[in-house]
C-alpha cells in the first residue's frame, strides 16, 4: 500500500514529503478575510415568508420519535491545513485565519435535540459537504444510527419505518444512494399555480400529516411540499451571491439559525455569540483539488490548483463580477475564459503517464472556457425578452473566474428539475424521485402547466415563472462530493459532461468529454 494511502489521516503537507514528493508544501499566511462579502444582503419577503411554515412543520414532525442515538467523531482541530482522500485523489481545506479548535466554535457543536452538528452533513473530506458513498460508509459503520440519519430529514419522510435495518434502509435510501436531504417548504399564500397532481413514491407530500393538506384543481395548494436536494458546500462561501439552492436564505447569519432549529431540531435559535462563530469558520475555510491520482500535484509545473490560489481570490471578487447579461457593476465585459489554473500544462510535451493526464486536464479546461453552446429552453435565459437563443459557453452560466458559480442571482432551469415525459434531462437518473404537476392560475404564464421533480424557486416567491429554477453551485471541491446536480441526478463527472452533451447538442467527442471531466476532477 503506497504511503499517500496508508497516511490517510496525516495533514497532505506529510504524506506528500514522505509519500510523493519532497517538495515542501507551502501554506496560506495573511491577514482576516471578509466574512460573507459576495452577499448582497437585499432584502427580499419572500426569503423569510416561509420560515414560519418550515419551522411549524419541522416542529410537528417530532411527533415520530428517533430511537437511534449514534453519535459521531469530531477532530480535535481544524488545521490551518489539511487534505483527506476522495475518489480523485485529495481535496484540501486552508484558513487563512489560522486553525480552528472545534471545541471553541458552534459549527461542530451540538446545540440541537438529534445529536446532530454542522459537520453531519459538511464534512472536509466530501468538500464541506456529502458524499453518498460516504454516507453508505457511515450507515454501515454505525447500523444507521450515525446522526445524519434521522427522521425529520434524512428519511424520505419523518413516518418512514425504521424499526430494522432493512426498513432503515428504504427509509434512507435517498440520502444513501444520493446524498439526498428532505426539504419541506410550506407553498406561498400568493403562489401563482396550483399543485394539480402529485406522484409520490414514498407518499410524504400526499399524505396531509406530513405533506400537502390540499392539493388539486379544485382549490389553491396548501400545506407542505417535501423535495430532496444535495447538501450544498459550507466553504467557500465568500464567493456566493445566493444562499441555498433556490436562494431562500438572506444572508449565513439567518441560515445558520434556520438550520439548527430545522436540521438539527433545536428547541430555540443558536445565541447570537454560535451564530458568529459558525458563519466566522465557514467564511474563513477554502477548499479546492489539491492532489489527482494521475496528474499527480495540482500546483506544480506552474498549475494553480488548490485552496491557496482560491483563497487569494476573494479580494478581488465582487457579485457581478463577469455577469454574462451584462450587469457587472464596474462595467468589465464578460469573459469565456473562466478558469486559468491549468494554462501552464498546454506546454507539457511529455509522454509519461503523468503528463499526458495533465495534458487532459488542461485540454479539458480549454474546452470547458471556449467551446460554443446554444442555449435554448433555459427558463431564467431564455425566457428573457430577445433571448430565446443565446450563443454561449459553459461560462455563460458558470461565470465567476476560477470558482464556476453564477457571480449575479441567476436562478435557471436547464431540464435538471424537469419531470414527466419529454423532461430535457437526457441521461439523468429521477426515477426515485417525486413528481408534482403545477397549472398557473394567475399571472402573466396563467394556463400554462409545468410537470417537475422539484418546484425550484417558485416554492418561495410564488412565482410561475420561477418553476424548476434554482441556482448553479460553484464548481471547486467536486470531485469529493458525487453525485452531482442538485438532485444528486448525475452518479459522475462523466454523467454531468455526458448530459450536457446531449442536451444542448453541443457535439462533443468521447475524448473531448473525457478532458472535461478529466479537468473538473480536479477543480
Amino acid at each position: 500500500m503506497p504511503d499517500f494511502i496508508r497516511n490517510r489521516n496525516r495533514p497532505l503537507r506529510n504524506v506528500l514529503r514522505h509519500g510523493v514528493t519532497a517538495a515542501a508544501l507551502c501554506c496560506i499566511a495573511g491577514g482576516v478575510l471578509p466574512v460573507a462579502r459576495a452577499l448582497d444582503g437585499a432584502y427580499d419577503p419572500a426569503n423569510f415568508a416561509w420560515q414560519s411554515g418550515a419551522f411549524r412543520h419541522t416542529d410537528r414532525m417530532r411527533a415520530f420519535r428517533d430511537f437511534d442515538r449514534g453519535s459521531q467523531s469530531t477532530p480535535p482541530v481544524i488545521p490551518e491545513f489539511d487534505a483527506d482522500f476522495d475518489p480523485s485523489g485529495a481535496i484540501a481545506t486552508a484558513q487563512p485565519e489560522g486553525p480552528t479548535q472545534t471545541s471553541r466554535n458552534a459549527f461542530f457543536a451540538d446545540i440541537g435535540t438529534n445529536g446532530r452538528t454542522c459537520l453531519t452533513c459538511h464534512q472536509p473530506q466530501n468538500g464541506w459537504s456529502v458524499s453518498a458513498a460516504d454516507v453508505q460508509a457511515r450507515f454501515r459503520a454505525s447500523y444507521g444510527a450515525d446522526p445524519i440519519f434521522r427522521l425529520v430529514d434524512g428519511a424520505t419522510c419523518p413516518s418512514a419505518d425504521v424499526s430494522n435495518i432493512s426498513a432503515k434502509r428504504a427509509a434512507y435510501s435517498l440520502l444513501l444512494n444520493k446524498g439526498l436531504i428532505r426539504i419541506g417548504l410550506p407553498v406561498p399564500a400568493s403562489a401563482e399555480y396550483r399543485i394539480v397532481a402529485v406522484t409520490d413514491p414514498y407518499g410524504c407530500n400526499t399524505n396531509p400529516v406530513t405533506g400537502l393538506t390540499s392539493f388539486g384543481s379544485a382549490a389553491p395548494t396548501m400545506g407542505i411540499v417535501s423535495v430532496y436536494r444535495r447538501p450544498l458546500p459550507s466553504t467557500n462561501l465568500g464567493f456566493l451571491s445566493a444562499i441555498m439552492w433556490d436562494g431562500r436564505e438572506p444572508s449565513l447569519t439567518q441560515q445558520s439559525i434556520d438550520a439548527t432549529r430545522g436540521h438539527a431540531q433545536a428547541a430555540s435559535d443558536p445565541t447570537t455569540a454560535q451564530q458568529q462563530q459558525i458563519v466566522e469558520f465557514e467564511s474563513g475555510i477554502f477548499t479546492a483539488q489539491i492532489y489527482d491520482k494521475k496528474a499527480k500535484r495540482l500546483d506544480a509545473a506552474g498549475a494553480k490548483g488548490g485552496p491557496d490560489e482560491l483563497a487569494n481570490l476573494l479580494p478581488g471578487f465582487f457579485v457581478g463580477i463577469n455577469d454574462p447579461l451584462g450587469g457587472n457593476p464596474k462595467g468589465f465585459a464578460f469573459t469565456s475564459t473562466i478558469f486559468d489554473l491549468y494554462q501552464a500544462w498546454t506546454n507539457i510535451n511529455g509522454t509519461g503517464d503523468v503528463d499526458a493526464a495533465r495534458q487532459s486536464v488542461a485540454r479539458g479546461e480549454v474546452l470547458f472556457n471556449t467551446t460554443p453552446i446554444t442555449i435554448t429552453r433555459v427558463a431564467g435565459i431564455n425566457d428573457l425578452p430577445g433571448l430565446s437563443s443565446v450563443s454561449g459557453f459553459c461560462g455563460t452560466c458558470h461565470d465567476t473566474p476560477n470558482v464556476g458559480n453564477h457571480s449575479v442571482k441567476l436562478p435557471i432551469n436547464i431540464g435538471i428539475a424537469n419531470g414527466g415525459p419529454n423532461n430535457d434531462n437526457p441521461g439523468l437518473d429521477i426515477a426515485d424521485l417525486p413528481v408534482f404537476t403545477l397549472s398557473c392560475v394567475s399571472g402573466p404564464n396563467a394556463g400554462n402547466s409545468y410537470t417537475v421533480t422539484d418546484p425550484g424557486r417558485a416554492l418561495i416567491s410564488g412565482k410561475c415563472a420561477d418553476i424548476g429554477k434554482l441556482k448553479g453551485p460553484i464548481l471547486r471541491g467536486l470531485a469529493g462530493r458525487a453525485p452531482y446536480f442538485h438532485n444528486g441526478s448525475a452518479a459522475t463527472l462523466q454523467d454531468v459532461v455526458d448530459f450536457y452533451n446531449q442536451r444542448f447538442n453541443i457535439g462533443l467527442t468521447p475524448a473531448q468529454m473525457n478532458d472535461i471531466a478529466a479537468f473538473l476532477a480536479t477543480l
